[in-house]
């Protein structure tokens, strides 16, 4: 699937490690939520990493072999997959939006996967000293910065410490009326 033909739309965070991806996030997503927004987020990890622990069973059968592990309840479910050790490349950003029930989602939000072509929210904080990437991305459609930066003009600023209006420029930019 690639991104023009997704059915959901989609909108990045990008951002160099430790800027705040997830923190506004998790500010973020109650907001579209109380908007009556349906979201599915897509985060980008880096090199291995465990949403099961050790003395869970699902973890002890998924370590005992299982490739696939599902595991449900009356209040979620979730599937791990075991990629394997001759799968030498994760997953691309399009293979995993082919995963997403695109019923059940008005949005998709993907934290990560900066370098993949799809519209984004830059968010940068001068402190750090990093350069902007949306002087080199031009799918960046906005910076959030904590502190005035100079970008270029096709690029929105935003306040990286006001998530509501963050949330309110994502519903406008794709028309997102809540049902």
């Amino acid at each position: 699937m690639d991104y023009q033909h997704c059915p959901t739309p989609i909108f990045g965070f990008s951002a160099f490690s430790g800027t705040g991806k997830t923190t506004l996030l998790t500010r973020l997503i109650p907001y579209l939520a109380d908007q009556g927004i349906r979201l599915a987020v897509i985060k980008h990890a880096h090199h291995n990493f465990d949403i099961d622990h050790p003395d869970k069973d699902s973890f002890k059968l998924r370590h005992a072999g299982a490739g696939q592990m599902l595991i449900s309840s009356s209040q979620r479910w979730a599937l791990m997959h075991e990629l394997g050790p001759h799968q030498e490349q994760e997953y691309t950003l399009p293979q995993l939006l082919e995963r997403i029930d695109h019923r059940q989602a008005d949005l998709i939000l993907v934290e990560g996967f900066k370098k993949e072509p799809f519209t984004k929210i830059e968010l940068h904080r001068p402190s750090l000293g990093h350069p902007l990437l949306c002087t080199q991305d031009e799918q960046i459609v906005a910076i959030a910065a904590d502190a005035e930066v100079s970008v270029p003009p096709r690029v929105i600023k935003l306040d990286l410490n006001q998530p509501q209006k963050i949330g309110a420029f994502i519903l406008q930019y794709y028309d997102l009326r809540p049902d």
